[in-house]
């Protein structure tokens, strides 16, 4: 199939079955669609759609962005995850505020000089901003490829990742590249998915190698498993004087759960005071049901410790962020998933079991 009539039956099939009502879809200027693209790196539609939602209704340009506390784009964005997309959104937001006049850059180049901004989703917001000619490779294209042109191998290879970019170079056309960009995109979503594809709805099925060599299911070839290493935590769900607050404290602004509020996390309990600088009542521990998080790269075994604390308030987690979490009026601040999750847990909790009173 030539690269014109590749993408005539994209856009024909876009024309008639694509996406066209998605919030995102409403204002296509580089702002909305910057926020959209980076929301949806690695995460599904259903997922965006009510967070930016939400981040829109707060943040309607980008100057306003720009002038937010970090701890209020983290809270907004509690539960999306992959938390450096909001800490560089962040970021890229005063850049483009306060050096660039509030103007996003029209080059791919110099959008990828951003913070958060890679090459695709660079493509992605200029092609769909400006019109102008701007590949894309995100997950839902490469697969797309992968299966058109019976690509072996996986796809994050140096040399696969090459291959791809000159089919998707090739095969994007000069004219529609807006409605082009989403349609590959709504296609590898809705169509060409990783299990179970609808071949036979599929505008590309007539030149497809993996469908004529029967080895859709086998393609794209899946990323090689790793036995993710097992690390172990506690956190310490701390109280003091009020029985609905606990004591969260500010990570640090890079690394793991940068900049979110968590919980103190010790390695072992016995060690708790060297460790956070806490004297934990003994007699007031009490060790909960543990939870797993995954990683990319590691699963977490966290262990929730409730138990009151004798170190006086204003030596609880020196030169640390630190504030008591009021878990019925809750404070707008970014938080950890499991954070999270074990909030909610306590404020869904009879009162009766939230704390064990020490007497």
């Amino acid at each position: 199939m030539l690269s014109e009539n590749f993408s005539s039956a994209v856009l024909d099939w876009f024309d008639q079955h694509g996406r066209h009502d998605l919030p995102w879809q409403q204002n296509k200027d580089a702002y909305h669609t910057w926020i959209s693209e980076i929301m949806l790196q690695q995460t599904q539609v259903t997922t965006v759609i009510p967070y930016y939602q939400r981040f829109i209704k707060r943040f309607p340009t980008v100057g306003s962005l720009a002038k937010a506390e970090q701890d209020e784009v983290l809270h907004l964005w509690t539960g999306l995850g992959y938390y450096a997309r909001a800490r560089n959104l962040h970021k890229t937001a005063q850049i483009v505020a306060n050096e660039l006049n509030g103007q996003f850059p029209e080059t791919v180049l110099e959008l990828e000089a951003l913070p958060g901004i890679g090459r695709s989703t660079a493509g992605a917001i200029l092609s769909i901003s400006t019109g102008k000619w701007a590949p894309i490779l995100d997950g839902n294209v490469k697969r797309v490829l992968a299966r058109f042109y019976a690509i072996e191998g996986w796809p994050g290879t140096t040399a696969n990742q090459k291959t791809l970019w000159q089919y998707a170079e090739q095969n994007t056309p000069q004219e529609r590249v807006a409605d082009y960009t989403q349609a590959m995109m709504d296609l590898g979503a809705t169509l060409c998915t990783r299990s179970k594809p609808s071949c036979l709805l599929c505008p590309l099925q007539q030149g497809c190698k993996a469908w004529e060599l029967g080895k859709t299911d086998q393609l794209p070839t899946p990323k090689p498993k790793k036995t993710l290493p097992i690390k172990q935590t506690y956190m310490l769900i701390l109280q003091q004087h009020k029985e609905d607050e606990v004591l969260l404290y500010q990570r640090p602004p890079s690394g793991l759960w940068g900049g979110l509020w968590s919980f103190p996390q010790v390695a072992d309990l016995r060690d708790t005071f060297n460790e956070t600088g806490l004297e934990l009542d003994q007699a007031s521990i009490q060790t909960l049901a543990p939870i797993r998080h995954t990683f990319s790269h590691f699963h977490l075994d966290i262990t929730p410790v409730q138990a009151q604390i004798n170190t006086p308030t204003d030596c609880v987690m020196e030169g640390k962020p630190m504030l008591w979490y009021n878990i019925q009026q809750p404070d707008n601040v970014g938080l950890a998933a499991p954070v999270k999750k074990l909030l909610e847990s306590l404020a869904n909790s009879p009162r009766i079991e939230r704390f064990r009173s020490h007497k």
